[in-house]
This record gives C-alpha cells, structure tokens and sequence, in this order.
C-alpha cells in the first residue's frame, strides 16, 4: 500500500493525543503506512476562511506543498483537517487566478503548490479496507449496539468532499459492522453536534446536543462513534454539563471510530488511554469483554 503523509491536526495533538495512538495502532494492524512532515494548523475551516481568505489559502496550500515535495497523499485524522485541505486543494485546482496569487506567496518561503496530490479522511481509507478490519478483528463486539455520527465536515460540501451521503451516510455503519457490532439507527444522525454553535451561543449549542443525545438514548445504543475530534470533545465533556442543565442523566461512552476497530482487534483499552475520556467506556470494556 502507498505511503501517505499523516495529518493529525491541532486539535488531536494538543488535546487528545490518544485518538491519534488509537488510529497509529489500527494502521499498523492494517498495513497503512504513514510518516510525518512539518505541517502547520490546517487552518480551521469555520474561522480563518471567513475573514481572511487568501491567508487561509496559502496556509493551506503549503500544507498541500509539503505533501507534494514528496510525491504522497495527505490522510487526515479530523473531519475540519480534511474539509480545509480538500477545499483548498478543489480551489487552487480550479481557479488559475487564485492559484497563482497563492502561489507567489508560497515562493517567500520557497515552497510552490501544484495541485499533485489527493486529500483522504481516514474513514475513506478505512472503508476501503473492510475485509482487512473483518480479518483483523480477534475480538467481534457482537452484541455491542452502536450509533454512529459522522459529523458535519466530512461529508459537506459533497461535491468537494467526495466520502458519504450527507442524507444518509453509510461509511462508519459498515466499518462498525465489519468489526462485528450492532449499528443502532436513530433520528437524528444527521444533525449536526453543536460545537461550532456552542461557542457564540452556548444555549442553542446545548440545545443541540441534547437532541442529538436524547435520540442516541432512545434508541437504546451502548455508545456513540464519531470520526471527528471536535465532535468527540462536544459529545464526551459536555454531557456531565448536559445534565446539570436539564437534570437529567446522560453517561453515553463516546468512542472514536479507531478506538473500536481497536478493541476489536484485542488492543488492550490501557494501551488505546480510554481512562481519558471524560464519560467513562468501563461499561462498554466489561460488555466486550
């Protein structure tokens, strides 16, 4: 298999570093080279984009360029990671103008983008390796009832984004069920978690998330799989806040997709950090096994 560039993102890094572990050890089992660059933030796709788009361009484009410099496609951990660079890469692609402009900032520092190298999400890798996961798994979750959130960012724009069905997506619904849990439907799949809104308006964010978490509750699922640290951060620290506001309890273990294929393949949970997590996992760990 080719070599990608691996794009952990500010997020993983500098605040949970274990999501990053967990996804290292499952390429490992699969077979999914990585290697590192000196990358920069992404930058964020909800904030630098609106006030400063050249800057956010040209942040993005020597991102791109390093990755070029080596003839390797990015893989991304972040579902904000992969939608900037896949928009940037779509832009510069597309727009001879803009790709120029950039480019003649790029050339200060030495770097030159081409637009030579693809951008994946690494659900998107993943998915393309189901009998690998299938193979690998030594210890099926069955009987483990999963709900799956793929989040905002990795699938919109679909056009640009090119990985699921906004509508209705199916990419983490069969990697779960190629690990051997049960996919748990739910109403509210789709609807966004609430992060981005939480951080001008906190009410309508909470508001958000406890839609989002009254339909996981309802549809009786064991926990909630996200593929996006943002997403992740939303749904496993608030809910302790959750419930103080609405005094009510909500305790749903939250795993990152990696996480699960992990346990699955009979990485010990010590060895994944699951004691990191704000809402405790120790109910999924003793239904696993």
């Amino acid at each position: 298999m080719a070599e990608f560039k691996m794009f952990e993102g500010c997020m993983i890094g500098n605040r949970i570093p274990f999501i990053e572990a967990s996804c290292r050890k499952v390429f490992d089992k699969l077979g999914i080279a990585t290697s590192q660059a000196p990358f920069s933030c992404c930058p964020d796709p909800t904030g630098f984009a609106n006030f400063d788009n050249d800057g956010w361009l040209a942040v993005g484009a020597r991102n791109l360029a390093l990755a070029e410099s080596e003839g390797k496609d990015i893989i991304s951990l972040c579902n904000g990671c992969s939608n900037t660079l896949k928009l940037v890469n779509h832009t510069l692609k597309h727009d001879s103008f803009k790709k120029d402009k950039i480019n003649a900032e790029l050339a200060k520092i030495g770097k030159e983008y081409k637009g030579t190298i693809d951008v994946k999400h690494f659900v998107s890798v993943l998915k393309g390796e189901l009998e690998k996961i299938k193979s690998s798994t030594v210890k099926p979750l069955s009987g483990l009832k999963v709900a799956c959130h793929p989040g905002c960012h990795y699938m919109r724009p679909s056009e640009v984004m090119e990985t699921d069905d906004p509508m209705h997506p199916i990419d983490l619904k069969e990697i779960v069920t190629a690990c051997g849990a049960t996919v748990v439907d739910y109403g509210e799949e789709v609807l966004c978690c609430g992060s981005s809104v939480s951080n001008a308006y906190e009410d309508h964010g909470m508001a958000i998330l406890k839609k989002k978490m009254d339909a996981v509750k309802k549809a009786g699922a064991d926990c909630l799989v996200v593929n996006c640290p943002a997403c992740f951060q939303q749904f496993d620290g608030k809910q302790r806040d959750l419930s103080k506001k609405f005094e009510e309890e909500f305790k749903i273990p939250i795993l990152y997709i990696s996480e699960l294929i992990a346990l699955g393949m009979g990485i010990p949970a010590d060895e994944l950090g699951t004691k990191f997590h704000r809402t405790r996992v120790s109910d999924i760990l003793e239904k696993i096994g």
